[in-house]
């Protein structure tokens, strides 16, 4: 399903499935690293795949603050993935985000990431936390402050959604949402 963004301020308040297209096509960098945001993936409190489904916690207190902060966790316990807080505070509703077309400090990116094929970069939640150098020191950090950027797209894009995929829960719910032909996406979407 394509569906074309309507341009306007990213309003993290809003319900995550909305905030995740919305990302879409968004420039967002830490410390002027980063690029355009080409795969989300929305959770609620009310979806089972969400870690606040169970309520709070210390590890997901953060989702449960105030919209437009960071949501950082370890996935495996071995990568850190960063997700947005959106909703009104106390929902405990996020975005994760997925993957990015890497565009500025590329260099960083690679020694950090100890690679250099640019399509590897930042292709998946796990490897866009280290390329950024997102580390759970990020965790409740508000997103419209320094180190982070987001610029919301500077004209409309094309979304496509799909089943979230790396979940054993609700994997059927077509809250994955990604940028049309992009090759930086973390996994190809379904065809139509």
């Amino acid at each position: 399903m394509n569906t074309k963004l309507i341009l306007e301020p990213i309003d993290f308040s809003a319900p995550s499935d909305q905030v995740a297209r919305r990302l879409i096509g968004a420039i967002f960098t830490v410390d002027g690293v980063g690029g355009r945001i080409v795969e989300t993936e929305a959770y609620d409190r009310e979806d089972p795949a969400s870690h606040t489904f169970s309520g709070l916690t210390p590890r997901n207190a953060v989702m449960f603050g105030p919209p437009a902060h960071a949501y950082v966790y370890r996935s495996y316990g071995i990568h850190w993935c960063l997700n947005f807080v959106c909703r009104e505070e106390g929902h405990g509703a996020g975005v994760l985000i997925r993957a990015i077309e890497p565009l500025t400090g590329l260099e960083i990116m690679r020694e950090r990431r100890g690679l250099t094929p640019i399509k590897l970069l930042c292709s998946g939640p796990g490897r866009l936390a280290q390329a950024l150098g997102i580390t759970h020191k990020d965790n409740g950090a508000s997103l419209l402050e320094a180190p982070f950027d987001i610029e919301p797209p500077e004209q409309a894009v094309d979304v496509i959604c799909g089943p979230r995929i790396g979940i054993s829960k609700a994997m059927d719910v077509p809250w994955r949402f990604g940028l049309a032909g992009s090759k930086f996406v973390s996994k190809p979407f379904p065809k139509a």
